[in-house]
């Protein structure tokens, strides 16, 4: 048996590359930790292991060009519908998508199921879209039993709070809160039904208010219903006058967010316009989080992606800073997973790397009213878990020309 000298080990284990990964020449964008500036991102492994200037090429075993780039958190959306393959005409089922084929080639890595199933299918739910998906996937559970199926969420004998609570100890790695939507009936049995849950389990809620009615309306709800933490989604509809005739913000919305209740955008196929969110943020009303609402009605409209979302928001007015806060850091505080959304070295490498581009360019709202904006992004890199998953142009890829492919065994 032959033996290497001593002094050939520690040149041997110095000539391996110290990162599986590093993306290089990108500007940082990470707002948790306050940095804004032109650093390299080092992986090892499934990890974040070094965030700095000019790291070495040499000390990594793949290089991924991020020159003229942003380099982010991988995005978190948390307003998302994916509980799908059930076979049934709603959104527990045909509407929803499947994650992976809607998150990483639009930077996300995280999604967050807005109640689409509630307390009696939200274990069909996760054995069938959660625990199988690459993207991480949490979920609100719905307070009404079977969530958004054919049943409809009115009826009140299925907001059983202690139900999803139950559930949600019990699923406590993926549950992040409860979920109202699309109440149509008197008085308040949905809120107070997630609220109820909420409390019991130390949980936010996220409302969709549904609809206006005797005695139901924001001044109440966001002004003696939610709490601070709670997430009032859908925050430019003017569904439920959100702008005022006036057209003034609805001074309720003022109210909520000194009480500490999140604004949420939830874009989706029905509850963003340019005529409620242009007032709105001109007056200085901001969003906490921006999200989609994905679905199939929503993504091939005016919303299309979380990128399409975050470069309307750009186009608003909002800073590229405050659009990369409102998609990772302020949703990973959210959700209570503040693991997530920032780049800390020795954290999971998620990480997002975005193309700014600038010229003439359309966005479609809800009603499919167009604006022309001169800035949109793009997910040109999506790392999950130390994992490339998405690369639009090739940038971490080898050139053919070198490339060592694998001699095909030839057909018995």
């Amino acid at each position: 048996m032959r033996f290497l000298p001593l002094l050939a080990i520690p040149a041997m284990l110095l000539a391996q590359p110290q990162y599986t990964l590093l993306i290089k020449g990108g500007h940082v964008i990470d707002p948790k930790n306050g940095r804004s500036a032109k650093l390299d991102v080092a992986i090892r492994d499934k990890r974040i292991a070094k965030v700095a200037p000019d790291i070495p090429a040499a000390q990594a075993a793949r290089i991924a060009d991020a020159t003229g780039l942003y380099v982010v958190p991988g995005l978190i959306d948390i307003h998302a519908h994916v509980y799908t393959g059930t076979g049934t005409k709603a959104l527990t089922g045909d509407s929803s998508v499947y994650p992976d084929g809607f998150s990483f080639r639009t930077g996300v890595t995280t999604l967050v199921d807005a109640g689409t199933s509630g307390w009696r299918n939200f274990e069909d739910f996760r054995q069938r879209v959660i625990d199988r998906a690459q993207t991480r996937v949490f979920a609100f559970i719905n307070i009404v039993g079977t969530g958004m199926s054919p049943a409809g969420e009115d009826n009140n004998a299925e907001m059983q709070a202690d139900q999803a609570a139950a559930v949600a100890r019990k699923h406590k790695d993926v549950v992040v809160g409860f979920k109202t939507a699309h109440y149509a009936g008197e008085g308040w049995p949905s809120v107070d039904g997630a609220l109820t849950a909420g409390r019991a389990t130390d949980l936010p809620i996220m409302v969709d208010f549904g609809y206006l009615g005797l005695g139901r309306n924001l001044q109440t709800l966001l002004g003696d219903k939610m709490r601070a933490g709670d997430i009032y989604t859908h925050c430019y509809s003017g569904h439920r006058g959100e702008l005022g005739e006036d057209g003034k913000v609805n001074q309720a919305f003022i109210t909520g967010r000194k009480r500490g209740i999140i604004f949420d955008v939830g874009h989706g196929a029905g509850s963003f316009y340019w005529n409620i969110a242009s007032p709105i943020t001109e007056q200085g009303f901001w969003p906490d989080s921006i999200s989609t609402d994905l679905h199939t009605g929503s993504m091939n409209a005016g919303m299309k992606d979380m990128i399409n979302v975050m470069s309307k928001l750009l186009n608003l007015g909002a800073s590229l800073e405050d659009v990369i806060r409102m998609s990772t850091w302020n949703p990973a505080k959210e959700i209570k997973h503040l693991e997530l959304g920032n780049l800390d070295e020795g954290t999971e490498a998620d990480v997002a790397v975005l193309k700014l581009e600038q010229g003439k360019f359309g966005f479609v709202d809800s009603a499919g009213a167009s604006r022309s904006g001169g800035k949109k992004l793009t997910a040109e890199l999506t790392v999950r878990a130390g994992r490339l998953v998405w690369d639009l142009n090739g940038r971490a890829a080898t050139d053919w020309k070198s490339f060592k492919y694998q001699k095909r065994a030839a057909r018995p």
